[in-house]
């Protein structure tokens, strides 16, 4: 007879919005063992699965700490209930977590005091006084026995009291019928109960023994501080978004690029300190698709797209928003645990803003193949196409605007826009492979610039720091042949050092807060940008690495920047930890520039 051997979570901890799927392992009436479903539309010998799902439904219910969401709540933070934050984010799980997370937290209250334009003895009254280990006015009555009634600042009720423990007067309410279930926010708070059990498919009746699975208290999915436009042309405002979200200028658009880490390298080894829930996939990609989805860009270039997770998530995802996909994938397979995992670039436009001209793929191992054959002699190939093949791709792609700023002198003038989308991904110690792609890249570029007047972007992860011979390629045009990263090239493939150059007017965008104004809002990004390299001090965080990846560069002949997204500081990220985290679910950040294009000049 079927029965079930096992049940369990890949994670205990249930998410708001992130899908549950438990692990069932069965043994056939052969005795074979298997984990495929057995629905009551395909019985197997007169047997099928039953699934429920039920909620603990109480009167009480549970205070989630705000910087370790699977935590109960033991003290409030007054000065957010003052100060009219949101709730959620007023509670800790214990003075020292309060104390850890104070810089970070300290940032709320002066964003509160900043929006009621409020100061002296009224700010202190709200926000409380801390002294210098960070402590402060805090509501500490949070209790997690069953004998305390409410939590409470005063005589004012605030939130009921914790759940601890099963009792009589709770009760089960079934939320579902099928293998997985999804927490809503009617579940926060509550445990989740999942049950199995094998059912006559005659009689309807249940034989065997019930599995059952309790999770934790399901817990709202963590939201960052939203990150702001901010102008760089000198304008006294920061940027607003019109009801479509995207900034409100008719002839401007704005693009967005962005490594989300492919769930193939999301490993816990390399990300020891990232809870295991908040490492998923289930829960990252809810989370990646809520951030992308709520830049409004027009443009989004992404990076370490599985081809799987572009295939039934992210491209009929943004469809829905009104996106069209186009994507390209790596030229080898990672093999993991029994399934193949392909990563690649995908590039998303918006429908009523593009339409889509032109596609072109570059392979950077056929690149490497021809220049082996013409420059490598025979018994040294091999070895060659070993340094060289690294399976790295870029995604060209030529767009035409439906929007125009041109002006009644031009009409009718179609305006192209070229968006090149690439991942460098290789080792550090290979310098000259790493600048071999990228030049390999700009003369590609290269000749598309030759056969039409087209505005271009060079958007991805090109895993160079900033002042590194690919970086300077891309923004000098030229790398200095005294340069150390030309020391390495051991197949001679970057002489002679006289052709290491290339004629696109190529800046990096993010280097305008260095650059321009002084407009509201900008001199807190200079802080966060290197001076000696006019880049953002950190695109990517890990507890290994902190530095500048990523670039979004633009031909500056053509194009001019109006504002770009606000750069996240240390002090952002928590210093207990790194990216990825809860909040943030990829170890890099995304970058976004708001573009308007130059006129024409007529010849």
């Amino acid at each position: 007879m079927l029965s079930v051997l096992r049940v369990h979570l890949p994670s205990d901890i249930p998410i708001v919005g992130c899908e549950l799927t438990p692990y069932v392992l069965l043994r056939r009436p052969d005795k074979t063992v298997t984990t495929d479903d057995v629905p009551e539309s395909a019985p197997l010998d007169g047997h099928f699965l039953r699934y429920k799902w039920y909620r603990i439904q109480s009167d009480k219910k549970v205070a989630v700490c705000s910087i370790h969401p699977s935590e109960q709540a033991t003290l409030q933070c007054l000065g957010c209930v003052k100060a009219k934050i949101p709730v959620t984010k007023s509670y800790h799980c214990s003075p020292k977590c309060f104390s850890d997370a104070w810089q970070h937290h300290r940032v709320l209250h002066d964003r509160a005091a900043s929006a009621v334009n409020e100061n002296g003895n009224e700010e202190e009254e709200v926000f409380g006084r801390f002294n210098s280990s960070g402590s402060g006015v805090l509501n500490t009555s949070l209790s997690g026995s069953v004998s305390s009634t409410s939590l409470t600042n005063g005589s004012a009720p605030l939130y009921p009291a914790a759940v601890t423990q099963r009792s009589g007067g709770e009760t089960w309410f079934e939320v579902g019928r099928s293998k997985t279930y999804t927490p809503t926010a009617d579940d926060i708070g509550h445990v989740l109960k999942f049950e199995c059990v094998v059912v006559d498919a005659e009689s309807k009746v249940p034989v065997g023994h019930v599995n059952t699975i309790l999770t934790s208290r399901v817990i709202p999915a963590p939201s960052p501080s939203p990150r702001r436009l901010v102008p760089v042309n000198g304008a006294d405002v920061m940027g607003h978004l019109d009801s479509d979200g995207r900034i409100s200028s008719s002839g401007t658009f704005t693009v967005l690029s962005y490594n989300i880490l492919s769930d193939v390298y999301a490993t816990s080894e390399s990300y020891s300190y990232c809870p295991s829930w908040a490492l998923s996939w289930p829960y990252r990609k809810q989370n990646l698709l809520r951030e992308i989805v709520g830049y409004r860009a027009d443009i989004v270039c992404l990076q370490e797209v599985q081809s799987d997770h572009f295939e039934e998530f992210f491209a009929p995802e943004l469809d829905k928003h009104g996106y069209q996909a186009l994507y390209k994938r790596k030229t080898n397979e990672v093999f993991t645990g029994g399934a193949q995992a392909i990563d690649g670039c995908a590039t998303f436009f918006r429908r009523d803003r593009f339409s889509h001209v032109k596609k072109y793929e570059v392979e950077f191992n056929k690149a490497a193949q021809s220049l082996t054959d013409a420059m490598i002699p025979s018994n040294q190939k091999k070895s060659a196409l070993n340094r060289l093949v690294k399976d790295n791709v870029a995604l060209i792609v030529v767009l035409e605007a439906k929007f125009s700023n041109q002006g009644a002198d031009n009409p009718g003038k179609r305006q192209l826009l070229c968006v090149a989308n690439t991942h460098v991904n290789v080792h550090q110690d290979l310098k000259d492979v790493k600048l071999w792609q990228v030049h390999t890249l700009l003369k590609g570029l290269e000749k598309i610039a030759a056969s039409a007047d087209i505005p271009m972007l060079v958007c991805g992860d090109f895993s160079s720091i900033p002042g590194s011979a690919p970086h300077t390629l891309l923004a000098m045009g030229k790398v200095d042949p005294s340069h150390p990263d030309l020391q390495v090239d051991p197949l001679n493939i970057l002489r002679p050092l006289s052709k290491l150059i290339h004629q696109l007017p190529l800046v990096s965008a993010y280097s305008s807060f260095a650059r321009l104004g002084v407009g509201l809002g900008m001199e807190q990004q200079r802080r966060r940008m290197d001076p000696t390299t006019n880049e953002p001090l950190f695109t990517n965080c890990t507890r290994d690495f902190i530095g500048t990846l990523d670039y979004i560069f633009y031909t500056a002949d053509s194009l001019t920047v109006e504002s770009l997204l606000e750069l996240l500081d240390e002090e952002s990220l928590r210093k207990d930890t790194a990216l990825p985290s809860p909040e943030w679910s990829s170890d890099h950040i995304a970058l976004l520039a708001e573009f308007r294009c130059k006129p024409r000049i007529r010849r």
